[in-house]
């Protein structure tokens, strides 16, 4: 409001009382604080009935509308910062996990699905099928 500071009240004060007068200086008080009361109380009626006109107009909802566009443009904006940024960054090599058990083979087409009930069982491929029965049979190199 007034920028007046401590020592500039006092230098006023001081010339009041020397201009007005020890004895009517109270009464110059009281009525400069009724005035001081009346224009701040105008001012406050002057700002509600601004604001009144201002809801009346709309400005409020418009205003919060744009709050809410401005919310997702920042969520919008931050998104996308956080995708550029998983694009440039460089991605580290997959290794495996030794403990980790190992994926299940695919299964063919039409292929009958396994019992889980049943007992697990190991199918040998080909080869070692063969060289195990060609052993039994005495005709190939014992291993």
């Amino acid at each position: 409001m007034l920028d007046i500071g401590w020592g500039e009240m006092f230098l006023i004060g001081l010339v009041a009382l020397i201009v007005v007068g020890p004895k009517d200086l109270p009464a110059l008080f009281r009525t400069a604080g009724n005035f001081m009361g009346k224009a701040r109380g105008m001012a406050r009626e002057f700002q509600r009935s601004m604001e009144q006109a201002a809801n009346e107009a709309g400005v409020s909802e418009m205003s919060e509308s744009l709050r809410a566009i401005d919310r997702g443009l920042d969520n919008a904006t931050g998104n996308a910062r956080k995708f550029a940024q998983s694009m440039t960054s460089p991605k580290p090599a997959a290794v495996p996990d030794p403990a980790a058990p190992a994926p299940a083979p695919a299964r063919a087409e039409g292929a009958p699905t396994p019992d889980p009930s049943a007992p697990e069982t190991t199918v040998a491929p080909r080869e070692a099928t063969a060289a195990a029965g060609e052993q039994e049979a005495g005709r190939g190199p014992a291993a």
